[in-house]
């Protein structure tokens, strides 16, 4: 029980502090260690954030994730043709745990009026297809 009550508090502290990033540079959230379940990949201190806003740009990105760690970088991708943002990025943390706990608070949530979907990064392999296994649902 006390788990779920925990989880409620941090998840209504990410939306306030999402909705208003002038407060997120005071805040510092954390969260304990679970174990990676077998069926997910391995986790890193890489993030996939996807659902991005065009208006979202590097700081803003940083800044709401700041609040879970230290951010070593953060990464927007780019139309080269057009200039305007691809609609994801990453963002990279310098310690795993940092990047777990900011995943678990920050999918789903929204960002600049449209919800994240955030995910570990994968290992760009050059040459070879990617094979994203499935994970069941539950």
């Amino acid at each position: 029980m006390k788990k779920n009550s925990l989880i409620r508090f941090i998840a209504r502290r990410v939306s306030t502090a999402v909705d208003n990033p002038v407060s997120t540079s005071t805040w510092r959230f954390y969260c304990s260690h679970s174990p990676p379940s077998s069926s997910s990949p391995p986790p890193n201190s890489k993030l996939f954030v996807a659902g991005l806003s065009w208006s979202v740009d590097e700081k803003s990105l940083k800044d709401a994730f700041s609040s879970f760690g230290n951010v070593s970088e953060v990464r927007i991708m780019y139309d080269k043709d057009t200039g305007r943002s691809r609609g994801f990025g990453f963002v990279h943390f310098s310690k795993e745990d940092e990047a777990r706990c900011a995943k678990d608070a920050m999918d789903g949530k929204a960002l600049l009026g449209r919800p994240l979907r955030i995910s570990f990064a994968l290992e760009k392999v050059r040459g070879a297809p990617v094979v994203v296994p499935r994970l069941p649902s539950t």
